[in-house]
């Protein structure tokens, strides 16, 4: 069975924080700036991407529990090789992004924007942020803004056939998002402009999509 191990999910959801840093950073930095004057950063931060990271388990499972039914189609169409095949070729589509090669990705989030709509008007109930419950709330919202990358790893999600993998998986690259975005929480201008020098957009871009075309090598091995 191909599949992409949670180690590599927890990879991938690191080296994109080159897209997370642009994706998000803008509202990890109206957020910080809205905390109380006396509350500690790291409560209200954590709670924004705690709540962020269970949307993303969350979406996963729902993705692995729709995969689960589809597998039954195994026997007529290879469906779950398919998943694969699609979830690696956009890794590598948004490699190349991350690397400034290609903006093909931005045309696959604005796909995504009908959702967000819907649920950002909600976002309004919890501003200005007085507690953890509330950055918690925000940041549940929050993971269901159009993201290319997050889309990328819920198609394996799917591939998985399993509602527990699928959750696991989106939840191994919650993970790997945090130490970007709890960093821009505290650390904004500097973490900013590492991000965007060319040769880490490159580099992490490019081991990204090293992921996809490993998953295509190891697919064509199947």
């Amino acid at each position: 069975m191909v599949e992409l191990s949670y180690l590599s999910a927890f990879l991938v959801g690191l080296l994109g924080g080159t897209h997370c840093i642009g994706m998000c950073g803008g509202i990890v930095g109206a957020l910080s700036l809205q905390m109380p004057g006396q509350a500690t950063p790291w409560r209200f931060l954590l709670g924004y991407n705690g709540g962020r990271v269970v949307s993303y388990t969350a979406g996963g499972f729902l993705a692995g529990a729709v995969g689960s039914g589809g597998l039954l189609l195994n026997n007529v169409l290879p469906v779950q090789l398919l998943l694969y095949g699609l979830a690696s070729l956009l890794l590598i589509a948004l490699g190349l992004y991350l690397a400034g090669l290609w903006q093909a990705v931005v045309y696959i989030e604005r796909a995504g924007s009908w959702l967000w709509k819907k649920l950002q008007p909600y976002t309004k109930h919890f501003l200005p942020v007085q507690s953890v419950p509330q950055s918690f709330a925000l940041g549940l919202l929050w993971g269901w803004l159009p993201c290319g990358l997050v889309y990328s790893v819920l198609v394996l999600a799917l591939a998985s056939g399993s509602a527990l993998k699928g959750g696991v998986l989106m939840l191994a690259f919650g993970l790997g998002t945090l130490p970007n975005l709890l960093a821009m929480g505290l650390f904004a201008r500097q973490i900013k402009a590492f991000m965007q020098k060319p040769a880490v957009r490159i580099v992490a871009g490019l081991l990204v999509a090293g992921f996809g075309v490993l998953g295509l090598v190891r697919l064509a091995g199947f």
